[in-house]
């Protein structure tokens, strides 16, 4: 059963509401008879926005009999820290002690969270949600790295498209993954993408009052392809090396060497989308020395490969690059 909150309902909730419609609501009896019976609650009897409406005659009630609930998202003001409906979170904790299972997609991981279903289990949400997500709900280990996670009864999602991962997972786990493979080839999707969200997130940490360490972080990024030292922005910046730790850390959030890291990989992404030049080569240009070196520290940091990133995101061309 399919939840849609209708509290500040916007055009991209109808886009989340529309992944398990496609994957669980369509029948596909040569691939597996029975298929899921697909049902969509709302708090009232019709949710909408300008133009468009749900209606329903499945209510909140009907959460406990559900053998799958899927919380498709929740609205902005509830991340920006709007309670969640309680009548939602009620209905969401019976249906988890009746003993279905409790899946999220993006924020809908809130409502979970309200509800405690996820405390003291891993869970993910958006990248640029999991930050608010794991502050205001301490008991939950939020993996923003990821793009579902699955913990057997409770399995929630990264964003946007990370709901169509997670929706073809529950089907490979329920029907196998030949039926999930096909399925996928009907969507034209592929049936299992490599990476994790970490790959989307923009490692290019902002600088927060701290005006005075522009100049020479504008100046580390025009130099990545030397090997800078923390002794070297120091230096740069005129400043001790312990200031210039303390005030960069204040500023970023991050240790330098960790900033150093984030920059080159940050170059890097950019170069394997917008160039064709080699791995050695923009291993070269970023400072990070070698195609080994690149490949390591794009797994450990971005759960992928650069060719993997690469081909996930088509090129672009720059001028003079």
């Amino acid at each position: 059963m399919v939840v849609a909150a209708d509290i500040g309902f916007a055009y991209w909730d109808l886009y989340e509401i529309s992944i398990p419609a496609t994957v669980f609501g369509m029948p596909q009896p040569d691939l597996a008879d029975p298929w899921y019976e697909l049902r969509v609650c709302a708090m009232g009897d019709r949710t909408s926005v300008p133009g468009f409406g749900v209606s329903t005659r499945y209510g909140l009630a009907d959460l406990a009999a559900a053998d799958t609930v899927i919380v498709t998202s929740v609205p902005e003001e509830v991340v920006d820290g709007a309670p969640v409906p309680a009548e939602l979170v009620t209905a969401l904790r019976h249906a988890h002690e009746s003993g279905s299972r409790m899946v999220s997609l993006c924020s809908g991981a809130f409502a979970l969270a309200e509800a405690g279903i996820l405390d003291g289990r891993r869970a993910t949400a958006h990248w640029q949600h999991a930050p608010t997500l794991a502050r205001r709900y301490r008991k939950v280990r939020v993996d923003d790295s990821v793009l579902y996670v699955d913990e057997g009864d409770i399995l929630t999602s990264a964003g946007m498209t990370a709901g169509l991962d997670l929706c073809l997972h529950i089907v490979r786990r329920d029907l196998g993954a030949h039926v999930a493979n096909q399925l996928a080839r009907r969507m034209v999707v592929p049936a299992h993408r490599p990476g994790g969200q970490a790959q989307f997130i923009d490692l290019s940490v902002p600088i927060a009052d701290d005006a005075g360490l522009a100049p020479v972080l504008d100046w580390a990024r025009a130099n990545l392809d030397r090997p800078l030292t923390i002794d070297d922005l120091a230096r740069q910046a005129g400043m001790s090396r312990r200031t210039f730790y303390r005030r960069l850390q204040g500023a970023t959030g991050t240790t330098p060497l960790r900033w150093l890291l984030n920059q080159r990989l940050a170059s890097a992404q950019a170069l394997l989308e917008a160039t064709d030049l080699s791995v050695d080569r923009i291993a070269e240009r970023t400072g990070i020395g070698t195609a080994n070196n690149l490949r390591h520290h794009f797994l450990k940091q971005l759960g992928t490969s650069p060719g993997e990133y690469r081909r996930a995101f088509p090129r672009q061309r720059a001028n003079g690059l």
